[in-house]
Formats: structure tokens, sequence, C-alpha cells
């Protein structure tokens, strides 16, 4: 927490010496409030995604209805993402991360009420049209840090994926037990956890109210006449020079990363025959290394090897972890297998993202997140159905296999652009220039 709390004020941009308002993020620490904001609203998250196969097995879900839940909140986020990317660019993101919030609340109230397999899936749909402050949280770190640290800006925000996936898994498997004492009708049993989900927005979206400041000052804000259409936009990022596969990176890693997701619940369970409360748990550890990773590792990591090695070596990683998972027979092989996995996908987000951030206008930041966590959210639509399907009608290794072969795919893209790639983060060698934008 110290190291994050440092960079939270040495990384800052500096604000304009005039023009500016009491609103602009000019506070001590916008990071670290930012960080707090999307840590919260994390754990939420963390405590729905495991709860999801188990609670539409109880409505007799199959493997392939499973990945249609887990994908119809990434068909929604797709749709909605660069929509609230591009409307944080226009009025600020203070007010798409209060609305977003404040929606993934109401999202999980339903989900908590849920009495049959297609309440969840509206309820998942709702969480996922109000999936944009992601986006716009990666924007709000482009807007306060300065380039040298944008990659270990991003690296804070899966800092707070890391805690919300460790703090999330262990209150939904004890809340779904508790609900489980309780009764058997939502919103008691396994469902009582959402409720505790809905819970921690509504104390986020009042957190936020209160102390998130906006980070876009109204000068740098684009105006409505300037607006593209979503399609338009889409089209416009990944036809930028080196931006374009990068995105197209981030969507490979998304998908293979969905595949894993989507099935590893129901393998764990056929395989080793955990319950809810088990695999909670063991999701909660990949937590803790994410945490390690995203918090400390790549703060240390990036000022000597840069962006594009990190990127390279947290694909490899993954690479290797996705194909391990399927020759996971042992609770010790698996856990060998996810430890990789979580170092890997911790590597691999930030400098991507931290790249295209580099590499974008700063009227435009908020866009290009959305962009590409919308083409990541594709990803998560297509991943889930793709496993479950594979599960369903090839085999329980084939999901992982498939990932595996994604992700090698996106590390030859990455190696083929390695000469383009900015190393704006490595500080530890010489003065070297930046590769050509």
């Amino acid at each position: 927490m110290r190291e994050w709390r440092e960079m939270s004020t040495s990384t800052l941009v500096q604000p304009p010496p005039s023009g500016d308002s009491p609103t602009h993020a000019t506070g001590k620490s916008p990071l670290m409030v930012i960080f707090l904001t999307v840590f919260i609203d994390l754990v939420g998250f963390g405590i729905v995604i495991p709860l999801s196969p188990y609670l539409a097995r109880e409505f007799n879900a199959s493997p392939t209805e499973i990945g249609l839940l887990l994908a119809i909140y990434s068909i929604t986020q797709f749709l909605f993402s660069p929509f609230w990317g591009s409307l944080s660019d226009r009025i600020g993101r203070r007010p798409v991360l209060l609305v977003s919030i404040l929606g993934g609340a109401l999202s999980y109230l339903l989900f908590a009420f849920a009495n049959s397999f297609w309440i969840l899936f509206a309820a998942r749909g709702l969480a996922g049209l109000f999936g944009g402050n992601i986006s716009t949280a990666h924007a709000y770190i482009a807007d306060v840090t300065k380039p040298e640290e944008r990659s270990k800006g991003m690296g804070l925000i899966g800092a707070a994926f890391g805690l919300g996936f460790i703090v999330g898994p262990i209150m939904g498997g004890l809340l779904g037990a508790l609900g489980e004492s309780l009764g058997s009708e939502p919103p008691l049993g396994l469902s009582f956890s959402a409720l505790g989900a809905a819970l921690l927005c509504l104390i986020n979206f009042f957190s936020a109210l209160s102390f998130l400041k906006e980070s876009l000052p109204p000068e740098k804000r684009t105006s409505p006449r300037e607006k593209r259409k979503r399609l338009a936009e889409i089209w416009n990022q990944l036809h930028r020079p080196v931006v374009g596969s990068l995105i197209f990176v981030y969507f490979l890693s998304g998908l293979a990363m969905a595949q894993m997701e989507a099935m590893l619940f129901p393998y764990v369970a056929d395989v080793f025959q955990w319950d809810l409360k088990t695999s909670s748990y063991g999701f909660a550890y990949v937590g803790v290394l994410m945490v390690l990773t995203q918090g400390v590792f790549i703060r240390r990591w990036m000022p000597k090897y840069g962006e594009p090695f990190i990127l390279a070596a947290g694909l490899l990683l993954f690479s290797i972890s996705l194909l391990g998972i399927a020759i996971s027979t042992t609770v010790a092989v698996l856990a060998i297998t996810m430890t990789i996995l979580a170092l890997g996908n911790g590597l691999m987000r930030p400098p991507n993202l931290g790249i295209i951030s580099l590499l974008t206008r700063a009227d435009e930041q908020g866009a290009a997140m959305g962009v590409t966590n919308s083409t990541a959210s594709l990803g998560r639509i297509i991943g889930p159905v793709i496993g479950g399907l594979l599960y369903e009608h090839f085999s329980r290794m084939a999901p992982f296999l498939f990932a595996g072969v994604l992700s090698a795919i996106a590390l030859v893209i990455v190696m083929v652009q390695y000469k383009r790639l900015p190393v704006t983060g490595r500080t530890v060698a010489a003065k070297e220039p930046a590769h050509g934008h």
C-alpha cells in the first residue's frame, strides 16, 4: 500500500496553472481515490463471478447456457463501453463513473432476487450495460499520470482488480454459506451473496460522490459535434498504425481469458468436486498473485525492462499456463499453472493498455480506452460460448487448449510489432529514444 500511495502522488500530471476549478483532480492523491473506487466495485464483481455458474446449475443450466450467462454481460458491455468512454471525453469522467456504479448496484439487486435462469441472464445484461466504469477509470489514470508512468498507473487498476478478486470471492463464499443456512429461496441461499455485492456498490457510489474529483478539465473535453458513431469509432481506432494491432492483442487475450474463466468452475467442480466456497478461495489465491504482480512487480520491473518486454513476457507465461490447465489432473499441478496464469495475466494487461494510451491524444483517451475494453468485451462474448460448446461437445481440456493457442497468436503479433512499440517506462538504461509512434 505504501508503494501505491507513493505512486499516487509522484506520478501526477501537474494541473494547468490557471483556469482550473475545485472539481478537477488536484487533490492529494486522485490515483488512490480511483484505486479505491475500482477496488470496491471489483469486490462486488468478484462476489458474483464465481457465484454465477453454481447458481445457474441450480436452475439446471447446461455448460453452454452457463457460457451464455457469462457472455451476456460482455455483449452489453461491448455495445455500451465505447459510448461511456466517448461520453466521458465530453462531460468528464466523474459523472460517468457515478452512473455506472449506481447501475451496477441495481443489477446486483435483480440478480439477488432472481428465481429463474433468464432473470439471472437479464441481471447480468444490465450489469454489462453499466460496465463502462473500467474504461473510464483507465481514461482517468491517463488524465493524471505522466507518459513515463502511464503503464504503472494502469497497473494500479490491475492491482484493484486483484484485490477485488481476493476479497470478493471470499466474501461471496462466506455470504453464500450464510444464505444457505438461512433459507433456500432468493434472496437467501447462494443468491444472498449478490445482496452483499449490491450493498458494496451503494457504499462505493456514496464514497465516490463525496471524494472522487473530476480529472478532465473543460478545455480538454470534446464537443458533441465531434462525436463519432460507435462502429465508426471502433473502425477508426482499429485502423490506427500499431494501436490497431495492440487492440487486437487485447481482444485475443480477453477471448482466451474468457474461455478459461467460463469453464474453470465447471472443470474444478467436475474433476476435483469443489463447491462454491472452495472455488472462491482458489479464485482469491489468483487475486493475491495479481495484486503482487500489478501492484508491486510491474512497478519494479517496468523501469528496468520497459513496456514491450513486459507485455511479451506476460503473454508467454499466460499461454503456457492455459495449456497447463488442460493437463491439470491434480490440485498441485492446477495450483502451479494458476500461479503462472496470474503472473502472466498481471504482466500483460498494464503495458498493453499503457502503450495504447501513450500512442493516443489526450482528448481521445476515453474513446481509445472504451474501444479497447469494448473489443475485450467482444472476446468475453465469444469466449464463454466457445468454451461451453467445446467443454460440452468435445472434452474438458478443449477450452483451455484453444485459449492457449489464441494467446500464443497474440504473442506473435507483439513480437512482429516489437520494434515499433514505445519504451517510455524504461528508465534504468541509458536515455534511449522511444521507438517510433
